[in-house]
């Protein structure tokens, strides 16, 4: 029987350069983790933002160059099996798929709030309506899904250009009131400097992880992706990280020049909208910075259960995950039971977090957890482009600089980050964060599931 195959030349680079956009998530980012990132890192939060970059373009570079040698629904998943073996390569997989099912909750739940804030402003802080309002959203996305990757793909561009464009008119705007009427805090050359405390260099460097996160969907996208311009896919990926990190500086700059720091701190569920207001925008600028932060937010949940349903389909595909979820629908050429199966965990899931006290601990616990296992499987694949082109040195010094150094020391950055940040992690951290990638433990086999296909017949 031939091998399940997605729906090739789908998307074109400039949906996958979109889709890379949608996965980092500027609108949604920003609204529930800039206040997370000025809280951590103070005034040098765009220090912050900008130097670790440097690790992440780094890996940026090594799935642009794993990407072009092997496109894989499965990404890293594939990479790190096909380098390292099936058990590295099956926790690589696993960490994308436990990372996505947390920041569903927090996701959903951030949409469900800024939803109901445009909806009904006296409900966005009643837990259980937010809740509903965002399952809800969650169940209509991955309808959408299913329904293929052709109408996925249209919704995202309409959506994330939307997004992007009320985006800059906010930031626009709020440089224009501070040069009117003065900044709050005046702008200096020490936000760029290394003024960290003790504490809050790695704490800092984690939130920035989950800021960049989310970009690599476009690699999972690699089989469904033009190659004209070759390497579409893990080119869309990395253009796509210069891009946020103009739109998070941009917007963390704004913060600072509108607010005091104690006020910025303190808006951790939806400071774009505060500085639309603040802007001088009014009441309706704010009602559309929130409401490309909702659009935000469903993209990013588009992105992340299309990177889910992608990933674990390979796994499933490749018998480190049950073969049933292998299957492509004849119809849509998509993985439709991977993606009902992410419906089924994520509304349970999005329910049980209807019993934690705030939707602001949700957010605090999901990003440090989701951010360790994003350094985990992020620093794997580091090290696997720098394994694969180890021997490049004896061919171009610029080539193994690139694709082999570059990679390995953005990857060890990564994981030395993630094992110092779970020694300061609080309880319910460590037991998202790390049991979560455990648990992978019950689905490994190291023969792998169910009964190897026969070989092809010979020609």
């Amino acid at each position: 029987m031939a091998q399940a195959t997605l729906r090739t030349g789908a998307l074109s680079f400039f949906e996958s350069l979109i889709m890379g956009l949608a996965g980092s998530a500027p609108g949604f980012s920003i609204a529930t983790t800039a206040a997370v990132l000025l809280a951590t890192a103070g005034t040098v939060s765009v220090n912050a933002l900008i130097v670790f970059a440097v690790p992440m373009l780094g890996i940026a570079i090594a799935y642009k160059g794993l990407n072009k040698e092997m496109p894989r629904a499965g990404a890293g998943f594939d990479w790190t099996t096909e380098s390292f073996g099936a058990l590295w390569g099956f926790f690589s997989g696993w960490a994308v798929l436990i990372a996505t099912l947390v920041f569903i909750v927090s996701g959903s739940l951030t949409l469900g709030t800024n939803l109901m804030d445009i909806v009904d402003p006296g409900l966005a802080n009643n837990l259980i309506a937010t809740t509903a309002l965002g399952a809800i959203c969650y169940f209509g996305i991955g309808m959408v899904l299913i329904a293929g990757i052709g109408l996925t793909s249209k919704v995202q561009v309409v959506m994330t250009c939307v997004e992007l464009g009320i985006l800059s008119v906010v930031a626009i705007a709020a440089f224009v009131h501070a040069g009117l009427h003065g900044p709050v805090q005046m702008p200096s050359l020490s936000w760029l400097k290394f003024g960290y405390t003790p504490g809050s260099f790695a704490a800092s460097a984690l939130v920035v992880v989950f800021f960049y996160w989310g970009w690599d969907v476009c690699s999972n996208l690699g089989e469904e992706t033009t190659d004209h311009p070759p390497n579409a896919a893990g080119n869309g990926g990395f253009y796509s990280i210069f891009i946020t990190i103009g739109i998070f500086v941009a917007f963390v700059v704004s913060a600072m020049v509108l607010f005091t720091m104690k006020d910025a701190q303190g808006y951790n569920v939806n400071i774009v909208n505060q500085i639309a207001v603040t802007a001088g925008l009014g009441t309706v600028g704010g009602k559309f910075a929130s409401f490309a932060v909702v659009l935000s937010g469903i993209a990013t949940l588009e992105t992340s259960m299309l990177q889910f349903s992608r990933t674990l389909f390979s796994m499933s595909r490749e018998r480190a995950m049950p073969t049933l979820m292998a299957h492509i629908d004849p119809r849509t050429q998509t993985p439709a039971r991977t993606t009902v199966l992410l419906i089924v965990l994520g509304l349970a899931m999005i329910f049980a977090s209807s019993f934690i006290p705030t939707v602001g601990q949700i957010i605090t616990d999901s990003v440090d957890a989701v951010a360790v296992q994003v350094c985990y499987y992020y620093g794997i694949a580091g090290l696997v482009c720098a394994w694969v082109h180890r021997r490049a040195l004896t061919q171009s010094v610029g080539t193994w600089v690139l694709y082999a150094l570059y990679p390995f020391l953005s990857a060890l950055a990564l994981i030395v980050l993630g094992i110092y940040a779970c020694t300061t992690f609080n309880t319910i951290t460590l037991i998202v964060g790390i049991g979560g990638l455990l648990i992978g433990i019950v689905f490994f086999r190291p023969k792998r599931w169910g009964i190897e296909p026969p070989p092809a017949p010979a020609e």
